[in-house]
């Protein structure tokens, strides 16, 4: 006999999404977490053993349910992303316009629908419809306009790290800084606290660059203080295959800020930030 297709879900109809299951696999009983998982135009309900991977796919599941329950919304929504074809051009070395739409849409249905704690039943489901209908236009615009100052910053440091010449350890650790900091999903991979401050983690990289003639060795100095730090970091992501919790990622983000306060002091840092102060947040990881 095949196995039963998943039922699948276009709105809340399956009860509470407990947060252990139980299911049986080949006469064994297995304990597991349920998510909600994203088909395209409904969602399934799956269970995983790992309680890391379920909330990531379950937040993708939920967003996908709360998009079809509000699909004149978006329809109008995609049409009119404030500056969009500007931004695009901003974009364009990392991907294509509707690439970058999609982002900021799935950003916005992330602030108006999904903030925690997340609906596990109809009702909480529904009443957050109703609270974030009236929001999302509003939030999309907010996510639209943090998108466009980035990019700017973001095609003003990459213009100074083709025009800099002579300074090869220089250009070669910004090039490096700019690929982490901008990957193809910024907008859906950084935090949404992080992404306020992204615009000045890039406006840093250009400041940085214009100071460089003045003071090479200065440079230098920072920079060889800076790498073992950013080297054992990034490392340790690799042994742990990209997942990062809290406290290494409160890590990667004070990186950015001890390079601001390196090399582009007058942009200022949220809190002071030194050597010492992330020799102190790493020893506070558990490796």
């Amino acid at each position: 006999p095949k196995p039963l297709a998943p039922q699948r879900y276009t709105t809340w109809t399956f009860g509470e999404l407990p947060e252990l299951m139980e299911i049986s696999k080949g006469g064994q009983t297995l304990i597991g977490f349920p998510a909600l998982v994203d088909v395209q135009d409904a969602v399934t309900i799956e269970v995983f053993d790992e309680p890391d991977v379920a909330a990531s796919k379950n937040r993708a599941g939920l967003r996908r349910l709360f998009a079809l329950q509000i699909k004149d919304a978006l329809k109008y929504l995609e049409k009119n992303i404030p500056d969009l074809q500007k931004m695009a051009v901003a974009y364009m070395p990392l991907g294509t316009a509707d690439e970058l739409k999609t982002q900021i849409i799935d950003v916005a249905l992330d602030r108006a629908f999904l903030l925690d704690p997340l609906p596990n039943d109809e009702a909480t489901f529904k009443r957050r419809i109703e609270e974030g209908r009236g929001r999302l236009t509003l939030i999309a615009n907010e996510v639209a306009r943090l998108a466009g100052t980035i990019l700017l910053e973001f095609g003003a440091a990459t213009r100074k790290i083709k025009d800099t010449k002579n300074a090869p350890d220089a250009t070669v650790d910004c090039a490096q800084q700019l690929q982490r900091l901008m990957p193809k999903n910024f907008m859906a991979a950084t935090p949404w606290p992080q992404l306020q401050h992204c615009a000045r983690y890039l406006k840093a990289v250009t400041l940085r660059l214009d100071k460089y003639r003045a003071d090479p060795a200065r440079d230098a100095q920072r920079l060889t203080e800076l790498k073992p730090q950013e080297q054992r970091y990034w490392r340790l992501v690799a042994e742990r295959k990209g997942a990062q919790d809290a406290r290494m990622l409160e890590f990667r983000w004070l990186l950015e800020e001890l390079r601001v306060s390196f090399f582009a002091q007058e942009l200022r840092t949220p809190q002071p930030v030194s050597i010492k102060r992330l020799e102190k947040a790493w020893g506070q990881l558990n490796h």
